[in-house]
């Protein structure tokens, strides 16, 4: 046990970045550690519970201005990650870390840390799902998720603020920009909807990007490149955790689905009128055209 402590103390005092040690919560793992395991817990058991004999809370309000300002963050550590680093000087095939005060090294730091803080605010959409009600949306993959990142970007703040990793960062934020664009829209209402048809192609985006990570950084394994394999490995597994998660949701809430949508309009077309299904991917059902992207939104009664 004595080992462990040394090497624990070790890890914590000497191999961190020295430009990030006295950052708000950087010091220790224990404040998010506890930050996660607070919102595990209060999104499994607490919220719940707490909201089993309370109506959904209306955020409609405060749901628009959290997802705009989640829009600008996203946006802004975009900018950071390209300007301090990926647009002019990284290299796309090894980077370590470069930890000296330089303004573009410290800039890519500081980037690191706002990323990081952005992982404990997103906690907030899971909490969002609870007060809403909204407990069906809560998934192993979400939850998963939404605990992992502040973990793994507190890692990178921590010991490895800039260089190769910080790729992910950049490619993630760019995600999120489109992603809380959507939530936005999608919290003025039903009225939206229309608008909304391109719900499933941010899963497919999730996916490309941790494809793009899981290969950017197994080629690491396979360079003289100064920068731990070890992380390197991590993250890729890590990603590759990630690809069959939103894998699986993908094809289960979009392909399955989309399968099971094509019988029950057969079905109804039985007994309805008449369905055709032409080459261009529409249906006609009593001589009304719609597409298999828009049957979320139509009615066969």
């Amino acid at each position: 046990m004595s080992g462990i402590v040394e090497w624990y103390r070790d890890l914590i005092d000497n191999k961190q970045d020295p430009r990030t040690e006295e950052w708000f919560l950087v010091s220790s793992p224990g404040p998010t550690l506890t930050i996660v395991a607070t919102y595990i817990y209060f999104c499994i058991s607490a919220g719940p519970r707490y909201m089993k004999d309370k109506k959904p809370y209306d955020l409609k309000t405060t749901m628009i201005i959290y997802n705009f300002i989640q829009v600008l963050l996203s946006l802004y550590l975009v900018h950071e990650g390209l300007l301090s680093g990926w647009l002019y000087e990284y290299n796309y095939i090894c980077q370590p870390v470069d930890y000296s005060y330089k303004p573009s090294s410290v800039r890519m730091a500081r980037g690191v840390y706002t990323y990081f803080i952005c992982k404990l605010i997103e906690l907030l959409d899971t909490v969002f799902f609870v007060m809403r009600k909204k407990d069906r949306q809560i998934s192993f993959l979400h939850l998963y998720h939404h605990s992992m990142m502040p973990i793994c970007a507190w890692i990178g703040v921590k010991f490895f603020a800039g260089g190769h990793p910080t790729l992910l960062g950049v490619i993630n934020s760019f995600i999120h920009v489109f992603m809380y664009t959507y939530y936005m829209l999608a919290a003025f209402g039903p009225h939206m909807q229309k608008y909304l048809w391109w719900k499933k192609h941010l899963t497919t985006m999730q996916i490309v990007q941790f494809i793009i990570i899981f290969f950017h950084n197994i080629q690491m394994l396979f360079t003289s490149c100064n920068f731990p394999k070890p992380l390197s490995f991590l993250l890729m597994l890590n990603s590759g955790m990630f690809i069959y998660m939103f894998g699986s949701f993908y094809v289960n809430n979009y392909v399955k689905k989309s399968k099971d949508r094509r019988s029950e309009i057969t079905k109804k077309s039985k007994t309805n009128g008449v369905v055709r299904i032409a080459t261009n991917g529409s249906v006609s059902v009593n001589g009304n055209s719609i597409f298999f992207d828009e049957i979320d939104n139509a009615k066969f009664d």
